[in-house]
């Protein structure tokens, strides 16, 4: 196949005949533009050029493969690169990527979790603020979030001996210098250079746990190989370990590939995402994604939100959430193959309601994830704080047979403290971790490491405990969450369980 000009390339820049070059070979997306999950304006900016960096923030090169076939044209002209088109409107670079780092604080100079997010404010471009920032609707569910965990109460002891304090817990069987672990968050790629390899090394040098997701810029298994890579640079010294977070594709066939994937490379465990059968209504996403449609000319883009369409499974800013769309048909019968598929600890992540936590004791599941995806999927759902407190109230007996775990809102050390007491096993930490990683690298995770473990040492000796097995309910007052839980009819909330 003779190769193309790269003047040839430059020409097709249109709706009508779209091809970007990738790793040097040129495809022609002209058909796949109604199809993409992050809408078409996106991939007509690029359209003529070598869309390499840009597809590398949001896609494992991979994703070729599901171009409708024969788009593959073949290769572009070394010689005539400098014919492409250069894309218009392309951001400027963060500023930690530019002459610009002496513009942001010293990573010193962050005493605190939120500090992080300020800074990540001013280094990322808008459209990487978008996805960082973004939630579902009006931000209720986000709001909801951050508003519980102040709402909780320490109620410390005095006159203890509190000299020497432990944090470590275990976490599906793996030993953890901390009761909180790092979320899985996605397509980092357009939060950092170096996406999830970069977190994974903060995350191995503190001996920090993490869960790594399927929609994440860099492939499983290289995500993977930086974890050994550290680990070997440690003298696999590190008590970190990596467990996969997995999104259900409608192609049962993609599905067990990805499990054979995560299985192969070790990951420690399953976190099965089920509170997205479809994505959310992340409103500035969706603006976001209106404005790039006007600038190249779509002004009817936005059609494909109301009736539903494809594009609608996935954020404007361009990344996919798995290979092939979330699937709306996943259920509880589901968990059996998945389990004969993977062999090892499961963990459903996005429980909302006492009654799915009951139900994940009966279906053999070894934990389970209070969540509301950050905010960003249910409008008005609740807080993991709450739905907590629901499970403690109405169905007590999970307490001591799933692991539990939350996430959504946490930003203090002492914040941890509040769910272990209320019987969390960990807490999940997402977005500090991803201003974290924006803001400094890896010198970010390490840093927001640090201050969370600092502050929960710090909590815990004032609230008068040695270890994290002393922690109990009444230690905290949850009255202000109670007054407002969830309260069915006395003679029914056992047949609703």
């Amino acid at each position: 196949m003779a190769p193309i000009d790269g003047a040839e390339v430059s020409k097709h820049n249109t709706k009508k005949s779209c091809w970007i070059v990738l790793e040097s070979k040129v495809y022609d997306i002209t058909s796949f533009l109604g199809q993409h999950p992050g809408g078409a304006a996106i991939l007509l900016k690029q359209a003529g050029s070598d869309a390499t960096t840009e597809f590398k923030k949001y896609h494992q090169l991979e994703y070729v493969n599901d171009l409708p076939a024969r788009s593959d044209l073949g290769p572009v002209d070394p010689n005539t690169l400098a014919q492409l088109r250069v894309p218009k409107d392309t951001e400027a670079k963060p500023a930690s990527e530019t002459d610009s780092d002496n513009k942001i604080p010293h990573v010193s100079m962050v005493i605190s979790a939120p500090d992080f997010e300020t800074v990540a404010k001013a280094v990322l471009p808008h459209k990487a603020w978008i996805y960082a920032s973004s939630s579902a609707n009006t931000g209720l569910s986000l709001r909801t979030n951050l508003d519980s965990w102040p709402r909780i109460q320490l109620r410390p002891r005095v006159l203890r001996d509190v000299a020497d304090v432990d944090t470590r817990r275990t976490i599906l069987g793996h030993s953890s210098q901390y009761p909180f672990y790092l979320s899985p968050m996605g397509t980092l790629g357009v939060i950092h250079p170096e996406a999830e390899p970069e977190m994974v090394r903060g995350a191995v040098r503190k001996g920090a746990h993490m869960v790594v997701s399927t929609a994440s810029t860099k492939s499983t298994e290289q995500i993977m190989q930086s974890y050994l890579d550290e680990q070997k640079r440690l003298g696999n010294a590190s008590p970190s370990k990596l467990f996969f977070q997995f999104y259900m594709p409608v192609d049962k066939k993609k599905g067990l590939a990805l499990l054979g994937i995560a299985k192969r490379a070790g990951y420690k465990g399953l976190w099965i995402t089920v509170d997205t059968p479809v994505l959310g209504k992340r409103s500035a996403d969706r603006l976001q994604q209106a404005e790039e449609a006007l600038a190249v000319g779509m002004e009817d883009s936005t059609a494909e939100w109301e009736a539903g369409g494809e594009n609608a499974f996935a954020p404007a800013m361009g990344g996919r959430v798995a290979t092939g769309q979330l699937s709306p048909h996943t259920t509880w019968e589901d968990l059996a193959w998945l389990r004969k598929e993977w062999n090892g600890p499961i963990v459903l992540k996005g429980i909302q309601s006492a009654e799915d936590a009951k139900l994940a004791m009966e279906y053999e599941c070894q934990g389970i994830l209070l969540s509301n995806h950050g905010g960003r999927q249910q409008h008005s759902a609740p807080s993991a704080l709450m739905t907590l407190l629901e499970i403690r109230t109405y169905y007590p007996e999970v307490m001591g047979k799933l692991e539990i775990f939350l996430d959504g809102g946490l930003r203090d050390g002492a914040d941890v403290l509040k769910a272990l007491c209320l019987g969390a096993t960990a807490v999940g930490v997402g977005r500090p971790y991803l201003y974290a990683l924006a803001a400094y690298g890896v010198q970010g995770i390490e840093r927001c490491t640090d201050i969370l473990s600092e502050e929960l040492a710090i909590g815990m000796r004032l609230l008068g405990v040695t270890s994290l097995d002393q922690l109990r309910p009444e230690m905290v007052n949850a009255t202000s969450l109670l007054n407002e839980m969830w309260r069915p009819e006395p003679s029914t909330i056992r047949s609703r369980l």
